[in-house]
């Protein structure tokens, strides 16, 4: 059974309401992270987003067995850099191994 996030931080890992980001940044992956921070506070709207993504899974696949697999707050971060910055998965993956404050958003300590 996937997770919406996890109840508790792992060693070296950041409270993702307390991630800074570089304001001064034009590129946009820092915006994106911002609003992905503000969902992430507001608990209202988790508790609609979650719910949705959940019924965007395939009923074939059976949660009570084999490996859980990522939370839905991973899921939810890393498909909306994949869409907006309308990029590939080895671009996402490439993000996701080497950006500083990507890594932090999906929970990755240094």
């Amino acid at each position: 059974m996937r997770k919406s996030i996890p109840v508790e931080l792992q060693l070296g890992e950041l409270d993702i309401a307390n991630i800074k980001f570089n304001t001064r940044s034009r590129d946009d992956i820092p915006q994106l992270l911002q609003g992905l921070q503000y969902l992430y506070g507001d608990h209202e709207l988790r508790a609609q987003i979650f719910p949705t993504l959940s019924k965007l899974t395939s009923s074939k696949i059976n949660t009570q067995l084999g490996r859980p697999g990522m939370d839905w707050w991973k899921i939810l971060v890393m498909g909306t850099i994949r869409l907006n910055l309308n990029c590939d998965f080895d671009r996402v993956h490439e993000l996701a191994n080497e950006h500083r404050t990507l890594r932090q958003m999906l929970g990755h300590g240094f």
